[in-house]
Formats: structure tokens, sequence, C-alpha cells
């Protein structure tokens, strides 16, 4: 969609799927709008074109809808279920419609006062229903409120009053059904926006200042005391403290951050006092995308949701038909006129295709819903359901299956020297080495409390090591090749050094005095629950799990195996981690590539489904992948398979629910069974059913 002059709304009691596209009709009519975009998941409203308010608001008169501009950041507050206006005037509706159905049993269906009891509901409960079905019966326009006037009409004029207002009563609630479970799929989006305060304590000119989020600037420095939220994206200047990250991120657990770490707006910071630099203003934040992102999801129609929408489009009209013939065609071959036309007015009823209209965009608001509150991120419906259905899942090793940095593995002494002595020395030669590895083993010391020492002549050669003295001893550290060619190495410890290798380690040698001492492996980890993640993945038949590395043939070997990967493709750039997702399209189909959102964008781009680590933090991620988990946690995953599996399911079972019952109750059309009252439980009764079991996606998790 075109973003000059685009304009966003906020929609309030847009809760019908039929008025929603009815709204969208009358839009596009306007004569200004030149592209529009209806989000009926997020009740969001895009238009490009110099549209004036007031006609947007008269599009949407027929239902009371209200439009908001977005730059107002008005939310549509929480009204409690008793006090909405469709739910009062549905138990206005019941009450009278109680009165008339004790009246017509103690006396007669047809009693006088019965049927003005039973009229005042029809007129009470249907009054905005019949406003918009006679104007759509004029213009020969068929939705459901169309299908729902004429069969009360209808059953009024058959005298079938007490069917009519019953008719009447029904169709409220299907439509209170409908709003709440649209209100309830939404309160994800809602509790989103709620997350970040709107103002926070803003240090500036030397005093302390509370701004709303709109008025801080990037370099702001943002005061944080315990147990409030941050409000906006930034780096910890001063401080330290566990922030928790849930809302963005869906971890449990708090995360330490100190000076130089990078926190989310929305975040609670539990324990420390900080003075956070703002990194970036208030529509570029972490929450920001997510919010933005998961209403464009909500707007992006699934696969399953254009095939309803395509039926239901003939599916009205067809209904139409067949009640006109049901109605129509036994009298006209000598049966009863008055029998064959309640009939026909039972069909009209049968055939409201409120609960098939609902069948798929009520699963996928709340899938996607709850996705982003467990800290994953789907970016549309279409992405949902590939991921059902997804036949492998090719995984980048480094940062994925692997914590992403070198650790320390094994540090094996031949000396009779102290170890952390030994250690000592080695770290403080290594403190000085721009090798990669050498980081690691200054960690390594440091987190076994060996001092570093100070280094005096020190030299680095390149590609082989480094040494210097440490405590009047020349120290050397570097590759076994290079030790080898100023000494020998014990049989045991080369024996050592290949296993080690075999397992993908790289292996340095240590020398004191240009004699052998000791060996160190440092290896970039896996995570502790990759394994765990990829058994959960096989157990929910997911059989083909392959490895994508850039690392050399032995070490992804090795990690592969340990991992029980199926498939492993060592030394690969970019541009062939690419042709290896198409080679594995070809040979298993859908397949979903998982990695890190940069490096990876090419291979995420070819997969199926592209799943980005790490996404809060990440612009990359969040634009190039289908889905991203927020946190940089595999365990994720096989949620979001379960999730997008059950979604699959619940959307086959809502259309079986939908039109099932509805086939069911048109086959007793045959021998001339059917009824107002069995048509009336038999809509009732999908509605219900769709609705209740739509949310059953909200519960669940992990």
């Amino acid at each position: 969609m075109t973003t000059a002059n685009k304009t966003e709304y906020r929609l309030q009691n847009l809760s019908c799927a039929s008025c929603a596209a009815k709204f969208e009709k009358n839009i596009q009519a306007l004569p200004a709008v030149e592209e529009m975009q209806l989000n009926f998941g997020a009740s969001k409203l895009s238009i490009v074109g110099d549209v004036a308010l007031k006609d947007l608001e008269a599009a949407g008169a027929f239902d009371d809808i209200k439009v908001i501009p977005a730059s107002e950041n008005r939310l549509e507050p929480v009204m409690p279920f008793y006090k909405r206006k469709e739910n009062i005037v549905t138990a206005l509706s019941l009450v009278f419609l109680l009165v008339g159905v004790v009246l017509s049993f103690q006396y007669a269906e047809n009693y006088p006062p019965a049927i003005v009891f039973f009229a005042i509901s029809i007129a009470i409960g249907g009054a905005s229903m019949f406003r918009t079905g006679i104007k759509n019966l004029v213009r020969f326009e068929f939705d459901m409120k169309t299908l729902m006037t004429i069969a009360i009409i209808g059953a009024v004029i058959i005298g079938e009053w007490r069917e009519g207002a019953v008719i009447v009563f029904v169709f409220a609630v299907s439509e209170a059904l409908e709003a709440y479970s649209m209100n309830k799929a939404r309160q994800s989006i809602q509790a989103l926006m709620d997350i970040a305060p709107p103002s926070a304590t803003v240090k500036r000119d030397g005093k302390q200042v509370e701004l709303l989020t709109e008025e801080i600037n990037v370099g702001d420095i943002l005061l944080i005391k315990p147990g409030e939220k941050i409000a906006m994206d930034g780096e910890v200047l001063t401080g330290a403290s566990t922030i928790n990250q849930a809302a963005i991120t869906g971890e449990s657990v708090p995360v330490l951050k100190q000076q130089g770490d990078e926190v989310f707006a929305g975040t609670l910071n539990e324990e420390g006092a900080l003075e956070v630099t703002v990194t970036k203003l208030v529509g570029d934040t972490a929450i920001a995308k997510i919010i933005h992102l998961v209403e464009d999801a909500q707007a992006e129609k699934a696969p399953s949701q254009k095939f309803v929408d395509r039926f239901a489009k003939y599916y009205t009209p067809g209904i139409m038909i067949i009640a006109v013939l049901v109605a129509i065609l036994p009298p006209l071959f000598g049966a009863d006129w008055n029998t064959w036309i309640y009939q026909g007015l039972a069909v009209l009823v049968v055939g409201c295709p409120c609960a098939l209209v609902i069948s798929t965009p009520i699963a996928i608001v709340t899938a996607i819903g709850n996705a982003a509150r467990n800290g994953v991120l789907i970016k549309g419906g279409i992405h949902l359901e590939e991921t059902g259905r997804l036949d492998a899942i090719a995984f980048d090793k480094t940062g994925t299956l692997t914590k992403g940095y070198p650790e320390v593995t094994e540090f094996e002494m031949d000396s009779t020297m102290d170890r952390v002595t030994l250690l000592s020395a080695v770290a403080a030669v290594e403190s000085l080495s721009q090798h990669p590895l050498a980081k690691a083993i200054v960690n390594y010391a440091r987190l076994q409390d060996a001092p570093i020492e100070e280094v005096t002549n020190f030299h680095s050669v390149t590609g082989k090591g480094a040494y210097g003295n440490v405590t009047g001893l020349k120290i050397a550290v570097g590759s076994l090749t290079w030790i080898q060619e100023v000494t020998s190495l014990p049989n045991v410890a080369l024996a050592h050094a290949n296993e080690l290798q075999r397992e993908g380690k790289s292996v340095m040698g240590v020398m004191i005095d240009e004699a052998y001492v000791g060996l160190i492996a440092v290896a970039d980890p896996v995570r502790e629950e990759s394994k765990r993640v990829l058994q959960k993945l096989k157990d929910i038949g997911i059989h083909h799990t392959v490895m994508l590395t850039g690392d050399h043939p032995r070490t992804g070997e090795a990690i592969g195996e340990s991992l029980g990967m199926t498939d492993v493709r060592a030394g690969l750039m970019p541009e062939e981690k690419l042709t290896a997702i198409k080679q594995l399209r070809q040979k298993y189909g859908r397949v979903a590539m998982v990695g890190d959102g940069v490096n990876d964008a090419p291979a995420l781009a070819e997969s199926t489904i592209g799943i980005a680590m790490g996404g809060a933090g990440t612009d990359a991620a969040l634009e190039t992948a289908d889905i991203a988990l927020m946190a940089d946690d595999l365990e994720k995953l096989p949620y979001t398979i379960k999730l997008s599996r059950k979604t699959l399911r619940i959307i086959k079972e809502n259309i079986m629910f939908a039109l099932g019952l509805k086939i069911v109750a048109l086959l007793l059309i045959i021998p001339g069974w059917l009824t107002l009252w069995i048509a009336i439980f038999a809509d009732m009764g999908a509605t219900l059913l769709v609705v209740l079991n739509s949310l059953r996606l909200m519960r669940i998790n992990k």
C-alpha cells in the first residue's frame, strides 16, 4: 500500500465480519479514496486519499462504527459485558420474549397479549437489523441481515410470532457472541499497547522533567527507578539491574543489564536505579514495531480465510435460491402453501452464514495474539498456516544451535606448576592478542578467579600464536603445529588433541621456556536446549532437521552428530545456503530456515517460512523473517509449530461445524421435518461451537 498521504484510523464497534465487509464496500465507494485497507482483526483502517472524517463515519453509521485517527492514540475502553448496547438490547428483547412465551403456553400461541409481547421483543431486538436488512433488500444486496429480515417478516406474515421473536433473539445472541469473541481475541494487542508507559522522567540541562514519550528525543537520558517500566528503547548509561523482559521476548527469567546493554520499552526494571540513553524514537521502539507487525499480520488473509470469503460470496445467494425453491415448488405440485413457506423461512434461518464467516478470522486473530504474548511474532495468517504444514527445518549453526561465541571447554596441564598460576600466565599473554579465540581464554581465566599478570616482551606470530614474558617465564600459546616446530608433544597429549579436534574443537598448545606444559580446547558451545528442542521437533513429527554452516566439515559433522541432525551441510557461503534451501524444498516440500536474520537473509527469504532468532533487538530479523522468536530462545520453536498445527485443526473443525450442522438441518427438508426451532438451534449451535472452539487457542503455551 502506498505510504504517501496514508492515514491510519482505529475503529470502535467493529465486531461483525459481514458488517466489516459492508463498511469496506462503503469506503471504497467514496470518490476521494485512492487506496484503502480494512483490518478487521485489529479494528484498524488505512486510507490513501484526502478523505474527511465525517465521510468515513457516515460509511459506518449503519452499524454505529466509530472512526478515530490513530494519531490521537486513543484506545477503545474495555466496556463491561452488561454495559454494551447490543447486550442491553438483547436482554430487553429476552424479557418480552419470555413473557410472551409464558402467555402463549398458558393460553394459546396466537393469544393477542402474547402476540403484543412478541411484537415488542421483535421491535427491540431487531430494529437495527431491520433497518440494514430492508435497505439491502431494496438494493438487492444479500447478506445475513437480509436473510434474517426476510425470515422474520415471513414468520410474522404466516402468524409464527413466537418463532419470529426467537429468531430475533438468537440472531442478537449470535452477534453478541461474535463481538465478545473478537474483543477477547483483540485484547492481546490492547495489552501490547498498554505495556509501555506514556511518559518518562528525563534528565535535561541538569534538571529532571516528566515528558510524554512523543516528546523524548534520541540521546535523551531516562531516569528509571526500581519497580518502574522503561518507556523507550535505549542503552544503559549507568547502573545495573535485573530487567523483566517477558512482555517483549516472552522470557520468564529476568535478565541482568549493565552499562552498554540494550533495554526495551515496556520492560520492567526490578532492582537497581538506571540511567538509560534513548536510542530510538517512540514510533521506532521494539514494542511499536511488534504492535504494527502484529496488526498487519491480522490483516493478511490466510488461504483458508480466502477460501471461506469466496465461498460465502456465492453461499448467501445460493441459500436465497434454495429457500425460494423450497417455498414454491412443492405447493405448485399440490402441497400446502403455508407448510412449505414455513419450511422456506426455516432454510433462510439455517443458511445464516454467521458461523462460517467468523470461523477463520477468529482463530487466526486469537493464535497470532497468543503467539505475540509468548514472544513469537508471526507476520500473517498465511505464515501461521504454512508453519503448521512444515516437512523439514534447516538451522544455521552459529548463534542458532550454538551460543555464537567461543568458550574454553578443556584446560589440560602436563606440569607441576599450580593450575591457577599457569592459567594466569596464559591469560596474560592472550590478553594482548587480537586472535578471536584469545578473548575466550581471558574470560575463562576470569571465571576461574585467575588474576591477569603483567606481560613484557610480547610478540604475536601471525597464523601461529603469541608469546611473552610473565613473572620471569617465557609463555607461548598457539597452534599445535607451531608448538611441534619447537618441541615434541607426548603421545597421550597428541591422541587427546586429535580426539578434541574430531569433536569440532580448536586445540592450542602451551609452552613454558619452549617446553610443552599443556593444551587448551576452545569451541563455540552448543546451546543447552538445542538437543532437547530437536528431540521435541521429532516428537511432533518434524523428521528432517538439517544444519547449514560455514564451518569446517569436521566441526559441522561432530556437532550435527551430537545433536542427532538428519543432514549436515558444512563449508557453505551465504549464497550456497540459498542453493541448499532450494534443494531441500525440491526434496522435502515445505522447509523452514532458522537463522539470525542478517547473514542468513537470502536463505530465510527462499525458505517456505523464514524464522529469525532474537528479533527483539534486530531490525533485520523483524523485516526479513516470516516469524521472529523475540527472545534468543529455541524452545519457542516447537511451541510455534504446535500452535500453528492446532490453529489449522481448529479452522478445519470450525468450517465443519459451521457447514455440517447446517447441512444436517437442510436435509430435514426432504421428509418435511425442518422447523424454525431446529433452524434456530442449528444456527445458534454452529456460532457457539465456532466461538468456543477458537478461544481454546488462547490456552496454548509452551
